[in-house]
């Protein structure tokens, strides 16, 4: 399952460097996945593009989102769910030329 940004995040854009698939964007900016542009998440905080996000699967042993921010504001998207199998999958998907 993706990961959302709360409310509680206060942009101090910690979390955007450290995602390996680049799922974080900065409020008001559209997003793009495989050529396809998607609408902005959120007008003026971070958020985390659903299509881009593998919770880290395959690349460390927890989202690096969560581990950097001050505020805990990354939490799991419950209405997102996926297995770490799909999550795998669309790591693979975003990263063809990477072994995993």
């Amino acid at each position: 399952m993706a990961f959302k940004i709360t409310e509680d995040c206060i942009s101090c854009g910690a979390c955007q460097p450290e995602c390996p698939n680049e799922a974080i964007v900065v409020g008001g900016e559209e997003y793009e996945v495989n050529g396809k542009t998607y609408p902005a998440l959120a007008e003026d905080t971070y958020y985390i593009a659903p299509e881009r996000c593998t919770e880290c699967v395959g690349f460390n042993d927890e989202p690096m989102c969560v581990s950097v921010c001050p505020t805990d504001s990354p939490v799991r998207d419950e209405s997102n769910p996926e297995s770490k199998e799909a999550l795998l999958e669309k790591a693979k998907a975003l990263h063809p030329d990477k072994q995993f």
